[in-house]
């Protein structure tokens, strides 16, 4: 029989607004699975790998700003899902992680499927919970209220991943005469955010320090597209003629003022005269190194982060002052300050934009250079169509679209890129999770050949995806080794830190079902062709995935990268 506590645990999530949950198949977790797929309010899937099942829910968590189950059985199936919870955890994603366990009184008992999975994400989780064993009316309590605190703190801010694990005795599979009823009442805590309001004093502290500083400067990290506080920064950044610098996942492309190539100016030679006295910053992690060496080089007096609660990261070195508040406040504070002409050291960031921009549109003239995938990313990015989402792959996937940019005439595009740990481990099962929450918006993966094959178990389920495009950059190894100085110098490189592998996609496509493509992008015909069928290919006139595979040489792409490195 299932578990009146099971039931529950399914009831407590729908009437918190839990509405997709992903399933990997096992015994132990049976009951969970029942409970789940059964609820009428609930959207399951089923998908065999726990490490891909994890992604596919983060991604579906990112897509929708609602927390995702996860369910898996007992054993090391737990441990899978690791770097997804790592990933959701430093990215703030909602994920409710339920994984089933045997009793305790088992545990260390040489027992199949049995490890020590309590606080088994250690410090990935804003919090970890046991469900208790026993039925009674205070266990049943206790269960329901730990279930509705997990559920709560995946959305409380900062939002993230929350662990349940959840031991059950046998017998666990209900009698073919047996109804699951979700009739009975539950204990549902629920938590009403209040809006959070800069006190008087503190906004006259902020106007007083505001005006103290004269050459001011806006970093925005990682954040999700948001069209309003985009004309907001756009607004004030022109009105205050505050510089604003963006990596391409900050998602603020659509401002037409952001300076979105700062890895391109802000190497060796990167000027003095552009060191802001007062920083603000917002949002999560910055792609550009250069970025961050030159604040840590060149730091400002002071450094104010924005964030509606919580700890903030020094990644400047430079951190002054946490504002728990959301950052369009300061812009409608600040907006009225009386302050400082700094019309020069905005047209200072602005004139090394320009050229940056400039370098970028005169590089891949030359047919060197367009016998790359780095020019292969360019012509993908000018080609992307509105209302789709460009999900980037770790390494070099994302680092080529980050210097490139986008415009802001693709103001409905959104980017998502893993870049919580960076890692390559499930980039197209993300993908995939958005592409299955959101299927009347096209998402567009570009990826390398290392993170595709890696997680090619992203596509191994029975569900449609006609509105995922996948871009596979094969250079038949980890190219960003043969350019980092360090691995590229050493004997080891070919075979232990580029990795050369021989594998193409075209098994893997048919295996899955997929329309595939394949170009050589260094024969100079496959350049005009790879131009030519990009409409097509982000066109929505498929039932299927699409996979458009270009096969490039890692040495010439090595080649070209740095010589577009070295006009810094």
């Amino acid at each position: 029989m299932i578990l009146s506590s099971i039931i529950a645990t399914a009831q407590v999530c729908a009437e918190l607004g839990v509405r997709r949950a992903i399933i990997s198949p096992g015994s132990r977790n049976a009951p969970l699975t029942i409970a789940f797929v059964r609820h009428p309010n609930i959207e399951t899937y089923t998908v065999s790998d726990e490490r891909s099942a994890a992604f596919i829910g983060l991604g579906m968590a990112r897509q929708t700003q609602n927390p995702v189950a996860l369910i898996c059985t007992s054993g090391s199936a737990a441990y899978n899902y690791a770097p997804a919870v790592a990933e959701a955890y430093f990215q703030q994603i909602p994920l409710l992680i339920l994984t089933a366990d045997r009793p305790p009184e088992w545990i260390d008992q040489l027992d199949g499927q049995t490890i020590r999975q309590r606080d088994t994400y250690g410090k990935h989780v804003k919090a970890s919970y046991e469900l208790p064993v026993g039925q009674t009316e205070a266990d049943q309590w206790h269960a329901q209220r730990q279930i509705s605190e997990a559920v709560n703190q995946t959305r409380s801010y900062p939002p993230g991943p929350v662990h349940i694990n959840v031991p059950i005795r046998d017998p666990f599979y209900p009698e073919e005469s047996e109804v699951v009823s979700f009739d009975n009442p539950v204990k549902v805590i629920r938590v009403s955010e209040g809006e959070m309001q800069l006190s008087a004093d503190l906004q006259q502290q902020l106007q007083t320090e505001w005006q103290q500083y004269e050459r001011k400067l806006i970093v925005v990290g990682q954040s999700s597209l948001d069209l309003n506080l985009c004309q907001q920064l756009e607004e004030f950044s022109q009105q205050q003629h505050i510089p604003l610098v963006a990596d391409i996942i900050s998602n603020v492309h659509p401002t037409d003022s952001a300076i979105k190539h700062p890895d391109i100016f802000l190497g060796k030679n990167a000027l003095e005269s552009l060191q802001p006295d007062l920083l603000i910053t917002f949002g999560l992690s910055v792609i550009s190194k250069n970025l961050k060496l030159f604040l840590r080089k060149y730091r400002p007096q002071a450094h104010w982060h924005f964030r509606p609660s919580g700890v903030a990261a020094d990644t400047f070195q430079a951190l002054t002052r946490v504002i728990h508040t959301y950052p369009n406040s300061l812009f409608q504070l600040a907006k009225d300050w009386i302050e400082k002409s700094q019309n020069t050291y905005y047209q200072a960031w602005q004139a090394q934009e320009e050229q940056a921009v400039q370098k970028v549109s005169e590089f891949f003239i030359s047919p060197e250079a367009r016998a790359s995938e780095y020019y292969a990313v360019s012509v993908a990015l000018k080609d992307l169509p509105q209302l789709s989402s460009l999900h980037l792959a770790n390494s070099m996937a994302v680092r080529y679209a980050n210097l490139i940019g986008l415009s802001s005439s693709y103001s409905e595009v959104e980017v998502i890129a893993n870049r919580g740990t960076s890692g390559i481990d499930g980039s197209s099962s993300t993908a995939v999770g958005a592409a299955l929450s959101s299927p009347d918006r096209l998402h567009i993966l570009i990826t390398g050949d290392l993170a595709f094959f890696y997680d090619r178990n992203a596509f191994w389920h029975n569900y449609p995806l006609p509105n995922l495009r996948v871009i596979l950059l094969n250079n038949h190894g980890g190219g960003i080794f043969r350019m980092i100085n360090g691995p590229s110098r050493q004997p080891e490189l070919d075979e232990y830190f580029e990795t050369r592998q021989s594998l193409e996609a075209e098994n893997t496509a048919r295996d899955f079902g997929m329309e595939y493509q394949r170009i050589d992008i260094t024969q100079r015909s496959a350049q005009k062709e790879l131009e030519e069928i990009l409409p097509d290919f982000f066109a929505e006139n498929s039932r299927h995935a699409k996979l458009l595979e270009i096969i490039s040489d890692s040495k010439t792409n090595t080649k070209v990268f740095r010589q577009f490195k070295s006009k810094d």
